[in-house]
């Protein structure tokens, strides 16, 4: 009985240890958690708690009415980088979704 005691016990320990460090990789910036995902098992996500986990950890702080974070991002063409806050007063359009 104790060897299952012991068994049971170590499994939790195991499965403690995945989940924190899939709570830390949700924590990366997007490119360095895809490349993490790109790596993890398919049964992974069945056993661990990946979509209360992205629930809680993605979510952001943004409320509907909120006005979006400045951030820059680099033009199609390479010319430069066109910031959000540069374009203030303009029709800005932002889609977002997954491109994978």
């Amino acid at each position: 009985m104790r060897r299952i005691w012991t068994i049971l016990i170590a499994l939790a320990a195991v499965y403690a240890v995945l989940v924190a460090g899939l709570a830390i990789a949700m924590l990366q910036p997007p490119a360095v958690f895809g490349k993490i995902m790109a790596k993890l098992p398919g049964p992974a996500f069945l056993i661990l708690p990946f979509k209360p986990m992205w629930l809680v950890l993605r979510a952001g702080h943004l409320r509907i009415g909120s006005p979006a974070p400045g951030f820059a991002l680099e033009k199609l063409d390479r010319t430069g980088r066109v910031a959000l806050p540069d374009l203030r007063g303009k029709p800005v359009v932002l889609v977002f979704g997954s491109y994978t």
